[in-house]
């Protein structure tokens, strides 16, 4: 086993930069990568680094995962075959503007074994997004998988802080609890894409911000695969993902 992933536990897939909202906080928005890797492709690279890895947690996230809804399920059913027990999602759940097909991923998503819904929610979010659609696809969610989804707010600060943004990210958080749908711990800003653009006034001047995302390069326990298929220096388009692993050197 190569030595810099002796602790490798997760598989994170970004599969698109694209999505449906704007959002001023967020840390993608100049990334352009499309999906260019088919479901079958990442799925049979899920079993393959589960085959050599004990991965305890697969993550499909974007951009929005649902706007390629077939991918994600492939991921997460592989997931399960391979018996990875954390299968997450982050998505905003505003990816269609018809209310039907809206529930049916909703269902399908389920029926796929993904067994932690985060949905994107605060007043970023609701800028641009509706959300009485985002709470219909969290109650449906919750209805047919009760305690498998909650809410993932992006704060300034945290929930009881005092400025305009988490006051009022506070207020939706509040309306999916009203509809039993819990709020998690979510995430506080990092300055980067929009959020630095935008949102400046609410960071240091001259203070050095650590990327609660980066890890030690010689130690990584995740592994992301982007939309193209490029990891760790290679591409599984063209390259069998254990090998890429095994040539990691960081």
């Amino acid at each position: 086993m190569n030595p810099y992933l002796e602790n490798l536990d997760r598989i994170e897939f970004p599969i698109t930069y694209s999505c449906t909202g704007r959002c001023r906080h967020c840390s993608e928005a100049d990334k352009s990568k499309k999906r260019l890797v088919s479901g079958e492709i990442c799925a049979e690279a899920v079993k393959r680094i589960a085959s050599a890895y004990n991965i305890r947690s697969v993550m499909t996230f974007g951009g929005e995962p649902l706007l390629y809804p077939e991918d994600v399920f492939k991921i997460h059913s592989a997931a399960r075959e391979a018996g990875i027990p954390k299968r997450q999602i982050i998505t905003n759940g505003c990816f269609t503007k018809d209310r039907k097909k809206s529930l049916e991923i909703a269902a399908r998503l389920v029926e796929s074994s993904c067994n932690a819904v985060l949905i994107s929610a605060d007043i970023f979010h609701q800028e641009f997004l509706p959300i009485d659609d985002v709470i219909e696809f969290a109650c449906e969610i919750n209805r047919i998988s009760p305690s498998s989804v909650k809410v993932n707010p992006a704060w300034i600060k945290g929930r009881g802080a005092g400025n305009e943004y988490d006051r009022r990210t506070a207020e939706i958080v509040s309306e999916f609890e009203r509809r039993g749908v819990p709020c998690g711990k979510g995430n506080v800003i990092f300055p980067a894409g929009n959020a630095l653009k935008y949102l400046s006034e609410y960071f240091e001047p001259g203070r050095e911000y650590i990327n609660p995302y980066e890890e030690d390069p010689k130690d990584l326990k995740t592994v992301s695969i982007e939309p193209d298929g490029s990891v760790l220096g290679g591409n599984i388009l063209s390259q069998d993902i254990l090998t890429i692993l095994d040539n990691y050197r960081g």
